[in-house]
């Protein structure tokens, strides 16, 4: 394409962050309009990449590439595929929605607010459209800093300590990945005497088995903090309680993302035999955080917390399902990371829009919501649903796939996962029937007012894909299918032998020309070397 659309996306809530810049902080009213108008025009701008995606092809699509830091083998190059398509189209709806959502919900330092949600949108998307090691870094990093002002500035009572704890996490995760991508980089120069960060040229890198293990850890360990994977989970319950509505949607929604996407786009493909050896821990990690997170989950309090522990479960379901290393298990993982994205976005959403109500999180503070807010009620019910993965809705296409994948590779392991779909029904029906149903014991919940027509405006698209994922994923499905295809034909023997005897015969060409540039000139300065004895 000659329209650069992918940079239009990624960087046109930049161009809304600088705009408002030039705002004053006293025009709250300008700074909202400016602020939807850049976050709704980039989702609507984001669907002209759907009628003109090929779903019949691995290939890179909408490529960008344009030399950069030619001297260190930096490009710009942005691209993708069908993994990252659907994710991207993710960032745009939540990003919309999430600052939708804020337009009651934060009264203080409105445009500073405004600019840091930008930003963030900018740096999200930058990182799943990113093709070079080197930019994708940067965004990785770009991303981190506007979510801590987020949390630092308008979080709750405790939210410098969970702000710190989220940064000081993140760039620990970060530093490591930033040695892999180092060890990539020179590890290919001495292969090929070439300096790049070029994804696609590192992609086809024969990395070394005793230094898969090394930089694939350095990579698990980044990713797997982000994810997060039972061990690295305990940043995100702070996180989430103390950030504000919308820190929340997309840090639930889009940043946990980039944990599992990392897996799929990096891990796998790179390290395709440390990936085999390591899907025992892999699963053990996985199934982990499935039960450990919902059983912590059944015995939270407070909503939000509640709702952040369930993504430790959750995601560990995604996890389990990449780590199956089949067709049925990546897709359906990728398909769950957006089923997660729109259930578990909502329901911070809705956690959110009765704290406004009430300025209460704890569950034992409301009773009877039903009977005073019977259209927050029913959304809440819908997603409920979905989250517990009820057939017909959204939730249970993917976790179905993922379990098909994962009886396929190891029955013992679905077996064990299995459980954490029962536990799910348990803590989420159990939240809404303290919350929705009983008695109004506390009188402030009589004067609480329904949705108005803004709120349900950020609630409709998010039904409406839930249904639409659960009654019809098969173009969800078509959409990644080639690229899953082609990543398992990377991870297989096959490949990698067919890639490590194509790289011997250039290197044995290399050689032979060396030889014979060398005999050549020693036949010139003999003059005793005839050339059909060279031959």
């Amino acid at each position: 394409m000659n329209f650069p659309i992918l940079t239009t996306i990624a960087f046109l809530p930049l161009v809304g962050a600088i705009l408002l810049i030039f705002v004053h902080k006293s025009q709250s009213t300008q700074i909202k309009y400016i602020a939807n108008t850049f976050a709704i025009g980039d989702f609507l701008l984001s669907l002209y990449l759907i009628p003109n995606f090929k779903t019949d092809t691995h290939l890179l699509q909408f490529v960008e590439k344009v030399p950069w830091i030619q001297s260190l083998g930096v490009s710009y190059h942005l691209g993708i595929d069908g993994i990252s398509f659907l994710l991207i189209l993710l960032t745009t709806l939540l990003g919309a929605i999430a600052i939708l959502s804020a337009w009651t919900a934060i009264e203080e330092r409105v445009k500073e607010f405004y600019i840091f949600m930008l930003l963030l949108q900018t740096g999200m998307l930058g990182v799943f459209m990113a093709m070079d090691f080197f930019l994708f870094y940067i965004f990785w990093e770009v991303m981190l800093i506007p979510m801590y002002f987020l949390i630092g500035v308008w979080g709750g009572e405790r939210k410098l300590y969970a702000a710190i704890k989220f940064f000081l996490y993140t760039l620990f995760g970060s530093v490591l990945m930033l040695l892999g991508i180092l060890a990539l980089y020179f590890l290919n120069h001495s292969a090929t005497g070439v300096y790049t960060f070029a994804i696609p040229e590192l992609l086809k890198l024969n990395v070394p088995l005793n230094l898969q293990f090394w930089i694939f850890l350095a990579f698990f360990i980044g990713f797997a903090i982000k994810v997060p994977l039972f061990p690295f989970h305990t940043w995100l319950p702070d996180a989430h309680v103390e950030a504000p509505t919308a820190g929340s949607i997309i840090l639930a929604g889009v940043l946990l993302k980039m944990g599992t996407y990392g897996f799929v786009r990096f891990n796998l493909p790179l390290f395709p035999e440390a990936s085999r050896s390591f899907v025992p821990l892999m699963a053990v990690l996985a199934i982990i955080g499935i039960i450990y997170g919902a059983l912590v989950a059944m015995a939270q309090k407070d909503m939000k917390r509640l709702v952040a522990y369930s993504s430790v479960s959750h995601l560990g379901f995604v996890m389990l399902g990449i780590f199956a290393l089949n067709v049925q298990g990546i897709e359906g993982g990728i398909l769950q990371m957006i089923n997660h994205g729109l259930a578990t976005g909502a329901l911070f959403l809705m956690v959110g829009l009765l704290y406004e109500r009430r300025h209460t999180r704890m569950i034992s503070e409301f009773g009877g919501l039903s009977k005073q807010m019977p259209i927050f009620a029913t959304f809440f019910l819908i997603i409920t649903l979905s989250s517990i993965a009820l057939p017909g809705l959204n939730g249970f296409v993917g976790e179905f796939l993922i379990l098909v994948g994962v009886f396929k590779a190891n029955i013992i392991y679905a077996v064990f996962a299995s459980s954490g779909i029962v536990l799910g029904a348990a803590y989420m029906l159990w939240l809404y029937q303290r919350t929705m149903f009983g008695g109004l014991d506390n009188p402030k919940n009589q004067v609480l007012k329904d949705l108005n027509l803004r709120e349900i405006a950020t609630l409709v698209p998010i039904i409406i894909l839930i249904f639409w994922i659960g009654l019809y994923p098969a173009p969800f499905l078509r959409t990644m299918h080639a690229s899953v295809n082609h990543l398992l034909q990377q991870m297989s023997p096959e490949e990698r032998v067919e890639r490590i005897e194509t790289r011997e015969y250039w290197e044995s060409l290399e050689s032979i020309r060396s030889i014979e540039s060398t005999e050549s000139v020693e036949s010139i300065e003999n003059g005793d070397l005839l050339l059909e004895d060279r031959e």
